[in-house]
């Protein structure tokens, strides 16, 4: 199904759908009667020769030189080449989609003044999978990500290098011609109108909400695993005991623990056992911190929703004809809650190691054999697998440290404070990633703990999710080369299939 662009606010949903789903989309023609309507406003200050910033000054610091009329398409061309001054590794083409898809949204609204051309190709390069190359620094999350969003715009001009469809590395102008495209000659104010926006960040931030929404799902199944392996219970997950403490993310995580331990033999051994007054915190408290990271990224959902819905361009054409400057594209909304999610997903990592831990210790993990080795001494079983996952925690910490704290002037003072906004989003996408691998550890450890446990099993999910585990990752045994089978762990948390299977059991919150 083809999405429609008509001005209206695309979901979070949708944005993921054409970044990363490769969706067809279309612009509404109604859209672009509007924009052409628009486009009026700026034919008319260009006419009347009135110094306004971006259509006949300089940008930035330089807002005070006046560019002739003979000069200004020349002006926007220049802004474009000048500001596509990135470096660094190539930028995920994911990220880039969503950044043009973002930026699309804002050209669809009327508020930039760029002509129905200029919107149209990028909804065609986007449809075409002709990826502009971006780098990775460049932005500070002020005045727009700025060199991120110019090198797409150089990439419409003709110029530059993009990534087609296959993935290959091609000059723009070839790209462009290959598919029947053909590169637009940028008018006044259509350079700064591409490049003024928080579209960066904000793509980020959508594709980092939709993969952390899932892992916290699966840090619930995850942790349920470790409960079970470690013969802990469930009675202090119950709805009346989470009730004491209403809040909706730990209630919807300590819904889904429940639901995973249901008719868990394992679990029901915990009675027979008066050393275990009471499981320890990585255990008990597993709907504290995960529910508070849920309601974290519910937050931060919010934060994108109304950025969304937002109109950012500087400066911007008004409803009643006025061009206005304003500082919309300051990127602190969305910097704030990168860091923070960020923060809480360091958190979540941080307890499931500590269950790790806990179950390959044999003076904690009641019964079970050290790192769970076939003869131990002989064999380490996964005692380097803690040490891989206490690596990956530590580096998620030292990311969680808040980039949008800081700020570094630019432009000769004019832009004396900027948000950061799309370095918050980048360590955040490594965060994700380490976050995935920490729990498929995890994953990995409890599975094979659950197998030692024998004749005691786990609960029927917990059963068939272990085997699909140990199906991949191998099973309990004699040493053998380890890294393999945790990165079997995580492709098999990565491809949605771990979620797929304990749905065939329960509904997860």
């Amino acid at each position: 199904m083809t999405i429609s662009l008509s001005g209206r606010t695309l979901s979070p949903a949708e944005i993921v759908a054409i970044a990363r789903g490769y969706q067809q989309i279309v612009i509404d023609p109604a859209t672009l009667e509007a924009l052409a309507a628009d486009r009026g406003v700026i034919d008319a200050l260009v006419a009347h020769g009135t110094p306004v910033y971006g259509v006949s000054t300089g940008f930035g610091s330089l807002a005070t030189t006046f560019i002739t009329p003979d000069q200004r398409r020349n002006l926007q061309q220049s802004l474009i080449r000048s500001h596509a001054a990135g470096m660094g590794d190539e930028v995920e083409e994911e990220v880039i989609r969503a950044m043009m898809v973002c930026r699309l949204a804002t050209l669809c609204s009327g508020v930039t003044g760029v002509r129905p051309e200029v919107a149209q190709l990028y909804c065609d390069m986007l449809n075409a999978r002709i990826t502009p190359v971006v780098m990775e620094f460049g932005s500070l999350g002020c005045s727009g990500d700025l060199a991120p969003l110019a090198h797409i715009a150089l990439a419409a001009m003709g110029e530059g290098d993009v990534r087609d469809a296959l993935g290959e590395r091609r000059p723009a102008s070839e790209a462009l011609a290959a598919a029947g495209l053909t590169a637009v000659t940028l008018a006044e104010k259509e350079g700064l109108a591409l490049i003024n926006g928080t579209d960066g960040m904000l793509g980020q931030l959508v594709l980092a909400l939709a993969d952390a929404s899932e892992l916290l799902r699966v840090a619930d199944v995850t942790a349920s695993l470790s409960i079970q392996a470690l013969r802990g219970t469930d009675r202090v997950f119950a709805a009346d005991v989470q009730q004491l403490r209403p809040h909706r993310g730990q209630r919807d995580s300590a819904s889904n623990l429940l639901a995973l331990l249901k008719d868990s033999p394992i679990v029901a051994s915990h009675l027979d056992d008066s050393t275990q007054v009471q499981d320890a915190y990585s255990l008990r408290c597993a709907p504290q911190v995960h529910g508070a990271a849920r309601d974290t990224l519910r937050h931060a959902s919010e934060v994108a929703e109304i950025e969304l819905a937002s109109r950012i361009d500087n400066p911007s054409v008004m409803g009643d004809g006025r061009l206005e400057s304003n500082g919309n594209f300051h990127g602190a909304p969305v910097a704030y809650v990168l860091d923070f999610c960020a923060i809480v997903l360091a958190d979540v990592a941080s307890m499931a190691e500590r269950r790790t831990d806990r179950i390959l210790d044999p003076s904690r993990n009641y019964g079970l054999p050290a790192f769970l080795a076939h003869q131990p001494g002989v064999d380490s079983g996964l005692m380097i697998a803690q040490y891989t996952q206490a690596g990956l925690v530590t580096e998620m910490k030292r990311w969680a440290v808040p980039a949008s704290i800081d700020s570094i002037p630019s432009s000769a003072m004019q832009e004396d404070h900027v948000s950061l906004g799309w370095h918050a989003a980048r360590k955040l996408r490594h965060s994700i990633d380490a976050l995935r691998r920490v729990l498929a550890i995890e994953l990995v450890t409890a599975s094979r703990a659950m197998a030692l446990r024998s004749p005691l099993v786990a609960s029927p999910v917990g059963r068939a999710l272990g085997d699909a585990v140990l199906r991949v990752a191998g099973a309990p045994g004699s040493d053998r080369y380890l890294a393999p089978e945790l990165a079997a762990a995580n492709d098999l948390l990565a491809s949605g299939e771990v979620t797929r299977l304990v749905a065939e059991f329960v509904t997860l919150a």
